[in-house]
């Protein structure tokens, strides 16, 4: 029998994560800073995992997407070009008795109806974070953290077609850091004011556009399936029109069933040209694209797919979760797609006083490791040690028992189906990389 995931709550993953070593809140010693976390030893590994799968599946796997790292600061002009400095804003509102602040399209609309009795009127709050360049603070000093990392792309757009000399249609993939001031941060990690994305440009002909933009929306979400998340706790949603930025033609979400609801994982937008337009026009550089074939330039459309790797991060690990009942004690797993887990193999002997045992397992875990993220733990009894395994989402356990001494075979078990095999010791690392590869 296994646990219905609709009743978990997100109460059981906080505490899975902070006592397994997955996620921990930033300066907890201190009282903690609200909605700030910290990725432990089994998180950093998981995340880890997840931007390197998104690397390969956008960047190494593909002939027409290349990469950048650009910088977390930019020139304050960026961010009054994009529109960030004057429209990046959300209405908020105090409530006059508690003094809690909250977004206002937030509120009920029986909750609206109390503005400027219970509550204070709306009033713009910038959610860009803003520090000093330089010995002074003053306002020539000023720059902000970016509120994401598309910008550092379009900016780079035209480096980036005199470096490689690429054709259109082609896309600019990143990774990187972005900071929001937001009102209402919450939910764990799905909602914070320090976090990652994973964002591609995809520039193309403007008349190519609407069929690239239906193509990235299918790529993007069976990226999320080929990664194990069952496809019943996906769904795509198409934005309406109200919702659109003024700049976008379409925009379509994909969404995952949290314990807290249905949210966004990513977002697919067809941004126009907008983007390069905006860049053009304020730094007076030319930032069209020169079609040489027909010796024409112009702006090219843009195809953003746009998601969060902490949010992408929780999903996993949310739909990785399983409680299963074994022989009448309550097993719990995390049942990780292979590529994610973020340890492949525990070595774990079965005696730890008997010395040719450990020195045997302390040397088949320096041998795999070449190759495979591995770990050793020698302190509890095995059935202890197979639990804690699956409850971190360790894909397979090799142990070391005495006849290993002799017949120089090892027990390999399987996460998912517990099963058992003997392994001869010369095959086990061909074994393993061939399993999980």
């Amino acid at each position: 029998m296994t646990l219905d995931q609709k009743k978990l709550d997100m109460e059981t993953i906080v505490s899975l994560c902070k006592r397994r070593g997955f996620i921990f809140q930033s300066s907890e010693i201190y009282g903690g800073l609200a909605s700030t976390w910290d990725y432990g030893p089994l998180g950093s590994e998981l995340k880890r995992n997840v931007k390197d799968a998104w690397w390969k599946a956008v960047v190494h796997n593909r002939d027409d997407v290349v990469g950048l790292d650009a910088a977390i600061l930019m020139h304050p002009e960026t961010w009054r070009a994009s529109g960030h400095a004057e429209n990046f804003t959300d209405l908020l509102v105090d409530d006059k008795k508690t003094k809690k602040r909250y977004r206002y399209d937030h509120l009920s609309e029986e909750e609206k109806a109390k503005v400027g009795t219970e509550y204070t009127e709306p009033r713009a709050f910038n959610l860009m974070l803003q520090t000093s360049l330089g010995a002074m603070e003053d306002s020539s000093s000023k720059v902000y953290l970016r509120p994401e990392t598309a910008q550092g792309i379009f900016v780079n757009f035209k480096n980036v077609i005199d470096a490689t000399s690429r054709k259109l249609p082609f896309g600019i993939a990143q990774i990187g850091k972005s900071f929001r001031n937001e009102i209402t941060a919450g939910n764990f990690t799905f909602r914070m004011r320090e976090f990652e994305q994973m964002e591609i440009e995809y520039f193309t002909n403007p008349e190519e556009a609407e069929e690239f933009y239906k193509q990235w929306i299918e790529t993007r979400f069976n990226w999320y399936t080929d990664l194990g998340i069952r496809k019943e706790n996906l769904r795509l949603r198409e934005h309406a029109k109200d919702e659109l930025a003024h700049y976008a033609r379409g925009c379509t979400d994909v969404e995952y069933q949290f314990p807290f609801g249905w949210s966004e994982l990513e977002g697919i937008a067809d941004r126009t040209d907008y983007d390069l337009k905006q860049h053009a026009q304020f730094s007076g550089k030319d930032l069209q694209y020169h079609d040489q074939v027909n010796n024409k330039k112009f702006y090219p459309y843009v195809i953003e797919p746009s998601g969060g790797v902490d949010r992408a991060t929780l999903a996993f690990l949310v739909d990785a979760y399983h409680e299963e009942d074994v022989e009448g004690s309550k097993r719990v797993v995390l049942k990780f797609d292979k590529k994610l887990a973020p340890i492949k193999v525990a070595v774990l002997p079965l005696l730890k006083k008997n010395a040719g045992i450990v020195e045997l397992a302390k040397k088949i875990k320096t041998d795999l490791q070449s190759n495979l993220t591995c770990t050793y733990n020698d302190t509890a009894a095995i059935g202890k040690l197979y639990r804690r395994q699956d409850e971190v989402g360790t894909v397979y356990c090799v142990t070391v028992d005495v006849d290993s001494l002799e017949d120089k075979q090892v027990t390999v078990r399987d996460r998912d189906t517990m099963k058992q095999e003997r392994i001869p010791l010369d095959n086990l690392k061909s074994y393993l990389v061939e399993k999980l590869s």
